[in-house]
């Protein structure tokens, strides 16, 4: 298994949990293989024409989303290998009922269009790629950018975060998502879109109380407010079913065990 972003979030998940322990994995960094670059990413991945290709890399900016993916889909479609892609919750614009498969994204914000443009192109590319959507990410031994950031904060005495009450979302730990694409990876005739989520509806406040927590500080006081009275444009209520996955025996854990 060929892995991009194998030093992120995610991809340190994947590599160093049991999907690792299961596969070979070739873990490129950035500097050799830089998915911007066309060129370079056809010549690694053809060149080691792994059996998968995990595709993790993250980073906010349309030429990784778009350009990068883009190159990772035809380099693995030369080489034949399978694909999994990683997608996001926020291809969708927020709406009362949970999201499916069949559900037609509506992005509201530029990285979720950017995300939803790079889903069509990789299906494009290569109609047999799994596409993995998933929500907010958080860890326990191997804690989130965010948990990092937020307990630094409560450190100093507070944090200067604001985190709303009217946006809702579906967090998963890293681990269920790394597993979930070992079994995915392993599954040749799964392909198409599949929500991997956890299983719990919870607002960005909560959310954050439930991470402050888990880091030390059952009772912070952490600053909220609405969407609205931000002025900001951002997907309320986004809740993936994720019942498909969960017949393939694919699971998440509730956020709750957090605390336990």
């Amino acid at each position: 298994m060929l892995v991009t972003g194998a030093s992120g979030f995610l991809g340190r998940h994947l590599v160093r949990g049991s999907v690792g322990a299961e596969w070979e994995v070739l873990a490129p960094s950035s500097s050799a293989m830089d998915i911007t670059n066309r060129e370079q990413v056809i010549d690694t991945i053809t060149g080691w024409k792994p059996d998968v290709v995990a595709h993790l890399a993250y980073r906010k900016d349309r030429r990784t989303v778009l350009d990068g993916s883009r190159h990772v889909a035809e380099a693995a479609a030369s080489a034949r290998s399978r694909l999994v892609h990683i997608s996001t919750d926020v291809v969708f614009g927020g709406r009362p009922a949970p999201y499916t498969e069949l559900d037609r994204p509506d992005p509201l914000i530029a990285y979720g269009i950017d995300k939803r443009h790079a889903e069509l192109a990789v299906a494009s590319i290569d109609p047999s790629a799994a596409i993995i959507r998933t929500s907010l990410l958080y860890g326990t031994d191997t804690p989130s950018p965010f948990q990092l950031e937020l307990a630094a904060a409560l450190r100093r005495g507070g944090s200067n975060m604001t985190f709303f009450t009217d946006e809702f979302r579906c967090p998963a730990h890293a681990d269920d998502v790394a597993i979930a694409i070992g079994a995915i990876a392993a599954e040749r005739d799964v392909g198409g879109v599949l929500h991997v989520a956890g299983p719990d509806r919870v607002s960005r406040l909560d959310y954050a109380r439930a991470l402050a927590a888990h880091a030390g500080f059952p009772r912070a006081d952490l600053p909220s407010s609405t969407i609205f009275e931000s002025g900001q444009v951002r997907a309320g209520n986004v809740v993936l079913d994720s019942s498909r996955a969960a017949g393939m025996g694919i699971r998440s854990r509730s956020i709750a065990a957090l605390s336990r």
